[in-house]
């Protein structure tokens, strides 16, 4: 969405630009000195709306990474945990095989 004062600003903006060449042609030297500086009011108005819309744009793409590194992650997590959970399981047969093995060699004796 574009915001309002970028359209107001761009509309004053052209207002003040046809009012001071109006002035031109007339010979109005008050006019156009109005114009001019409605012209310039204008742009700065136009330009305060862009950086707002650009300051939004980023403040969204912020929001947007923040939910993607927060969803990475608990993604992350739920994965070393459920790693977390079988391990124990692996490291207990093969302490078994282990065991078991160095029983074999004993009994040998």
């Amino acid at each position: 969405m574009v915001d309002p004062d970028r359209l107001t600003g761009a509309a004053r903006e052209m207002g003040g630009k046809i009012q001071s060449e109006i002035g031109g042609l007339s010979g109005s030297r008050r006019d156009a000195a109005e114009g001019r500086a409605n012209e310039a009011s204008g742009r700065a108005e136009r330009r305060y709306g862009e950086v707002k819309d650009a300051v939004r744009q980023v403040a969204g793409d912020v929001a947007d990474y923040a939910e993607d590194g927060y969803r990475t992650g608990k993604r992350f997590l739920q994965e070393g945990h459920e790693q977390s959970v079988e391990w124990p399981h692996a490291s207990l047969v093969v302490a078994g095989l282990v065991g078991f093995g160095l029983g074999l060699l004993a009994n040998r004796r």
